[in-house]
């Protein structure tokens, strides 16, 4: 049995190294890293990405495999719903780092299994809400930019340099999307709670900022 960790990074924000120290921290241990560098969730498939393809071909009953969050194999609902589907009817177990869910196809109990699958549904249709809302401000950011050209005097319209980042912006918007407060969402990610609140007012002039600043 084995414990596979599998890292998808779109960004230059996004690196390998961040999500898996992330993960050590949450005490995971790995017998194997998949990578999947410089694709985008949103536009490609899990099965059609190289690293994607190469978890359906590793992955076996009694494996378990390790991802930060949902959206890593999915940004839209379908997709997300039918890799975990897929997997766990293979006998793998899913487990996220973020906020430390499983989602294990052993369990016999129907109960149980409605209560399991309307979890997957809701973080699936959370993970396209969330792709469809960072297209938007990268949309607003890259729009800001062309409206002030200006880089000899980025004071004139920048305003004071954001403290977060991009995947900050979406680490925020996802943990208050499963229902996590100002203050936990602050302590996990070490911003201060007047930062989540500027960036749940408006995740699309945060990502406009941090755009116009980079």
């Amino acid at each position: 049995m084995a414990t596979i960790f599998y890292v998808r990074v779109s960004t230059s924000e996004q690196t390998v190294e961040h999500q898996r120290t992330q993960a050590e921290a949450a005490d995971f241990v790995f017998d194997q890293v998949v990578i999947d560098e410089g694709v985008s969730g949103v536009t490609t498939k899990l099965a059609e990405r190289s690293g994607g393809r190469r978890l359906f071909d590793l992955l076996r009953a009694g494996d378990t495999l390790v991802v930060r969050w949902v959206d890593r194999l999915g940004r839209n609902y379908e997709d997300v719903s039918d890799n975990i589907q897929a997997f766990m009817r293979r006998g793998v177990v899913i487990k996220t780092v973020i906020n430390g869910m499983t989602f294990d196809g052993a369990t016999k109990d129907p109960m149980a299994k409605a209560v399991r699958d309307a979890l997957i549904g809701f973080m699936a249709a959370l993970s396209q809400a969330q792709a469809e809302a960072n297209k938007e401000a990268q949309r607003a950011g890259i729009a800001h930019v062309k409206v002030s050209p200006n880089l000899q005097k980025p004071k004139t319209y920048l305003g004071r340099q954001p403290s977060y980042t991009e995947t900050q912006i979406s680490e925020i918007v996802a943990l208050k999307g499963e229902g996590k407060g100002v203050s936990s969402v602050a302590r996990q990610l070490g911003l201060s709670r007047a930062t989540i609140y500027r960036v749940l007012k408006s995740p699309a002039e945060a990502f406009a900022s941090v755009r116009a600043w980079s």
